[in-house]
């Protein structure tokens, strides 16, 4: 099973509570460059009923991609953090992505959007709990 580099969902422990704290600090919610680089997500609920699925319906040695959104611009989720925290948006240079973001540097201007049709077709799954954006939006990151 191939989990994208965003898992999120309530209780969220991952890659955006460390995006939100870098901007906390920062002051400032940035992307690199454009920003139009993709990163795929999807709901940890959504992740967990395809686990499910994978052990009841996926072929042996199936590869499966729990894939929710097969990309959502960086610069949208710098967008939806920069506004929840009340701070400017603004984008940076790649040579400044490392200083900024720090070790996620590396990670945060790759565009690596990705599909999971294969595997919906495979075991049957859709996901149906909301996206990133929106789960940003639900506010409970920044309780």
């Amino acid at each position: 099973m191939r989990l994208p580099p965003v898992v999120h969902g309530e209780g969220d422990t991952g890659i955006i509570p460390d995006l939100i704290s870098i901007a906390r600090t920062a002051g400032f919610s940035a992307y690199v460059g454009g920003g139009a680089h993709r990163w795929p997500a999807v709901h940890r609920l959504d992740a967990a009923h395809l686990f499910r699925l994978a052990l009841e319906k996926a072929p042996a040695g199936a590869r499966l991609q729990a894939i929710g959104e097969e990309g959502v611009p960086f610069r949208d989720i710098a967008g939806a953090i920069g506004r929840h925290l009340d701070v400017p948006v603004t984008g940076i240079s790649t040579e400044d992505a490392d200083g900024y973001f720090g070790s996620l540097g590396p990670l945060v201007s790759l565009d690596s959007p990705a599909s999971s049709a294969l595997t919906q077709d495979q075991t049957g799954w859709r996901p149906a709990q909301p996206g990133l954006i929106p789960d940003l939006d639900a506010g409970h990151y920044f309780q």
